[in-house]
């Protein structure tokens, strides 16, 4: 029987209690607390999270449309795994998406939200002087998503949010390959210079130039660590 490193869900007034219970299974699979190819059995699942195996179960069908869990036949619900070749089919779809939003972006982004993102510019740089990963990954992810607002498309945001969850637990890794931070930095200087002109075009050509940037450091970084390439 699995026995899950979880603690109870908090409850939040304004959000039901499925989708509390979701958000939490899917960042212990993210946090890796949940491993691939774990076994997902409700009743445990549900006494160590504090509530019934209702929400689980809804839980786990949603896990399993976002591409997090696997349903096996006659065996029951599984924690994905992921290969490289899983994280370059990511990337590959992402690439398209964050050139479309940052292209979108450079059509609608306002005055306020430009200048959003120049402060976050800011702060990747003093966390990459500070050598301090954890809220590097932070201010970045908060950098990606002030783009997507900008392109005032909320499909495409979720979309792209759904995504790079799937690949964030390996997010550090790509970041610590030496030289990696200040390249990252660099790149989205000059999208966010290209979406303050206005180029849509090269802010596109610069978004999706990034995310295969990164797509390339996190393969290489993982392939060192004898990742497989495939399931």
């Amino acid at each position: 029987m699995p026995e899950y490193r979880l603690i109870p869900v908090k409850l939040d007034t304004y959000k039901p209690l499925r989708e509390v219970v979701f958000e939490a299974l899917r960042e212990a699979i993210i946090n890796g607390s949940l491993r691939p190819g774990e076994r997902m059995m409700e009743i445990q699942l549900a006494e160590q999270l504090g509530v019934s195996r209702t929400p689980v179960r809804e839980a786990i069908r949603k896990l399993e449309l976002e591409g997090f869990v696997v349903m096996i036949p006659r065996k029951g619900a599984y924690v994905a795994g992921i290969s490289l070749k899983d994280i370059a089919d990511v990337f590959e779809v992402r690439a398209a998406l964050e050139a479309l939003a940052a292209g979108l972006a450079a059509e609608r982004i306002t005055a306020e939200e430009l200048e959003e993102l120049e402060r976050m510019l800011v702060r990747k740089a003093e966390c990459i002087e500070s050598n301090n990963l954890e809220e590097l990954i932070e201010v970045d992810t908060l950098f990606h998503e002030a783009m997507y607002k900008a392109s005032r498309n909320e499909k495409l945001k979720q979309i792209i949010h759904n995504l790079r969850e799937q690949i964030q637990r390996f997010r550090s890794t790509s970041l610590s390959t030496p030289g990696r931070m200040k390249e990252a930095l660099e790149e989205h200087k000059k999208i966010v210079e290209a979406i303050s002109e206005r180029n849509v075009a090269l802010a596109q050509e610069l978004a999706q130039e990034h995310i295969e940037n990164a797509e390339n450091s996190m393969l290489e970084a993982l392939r060192k660590g004898g990742f497989p390439e495939a399931k």
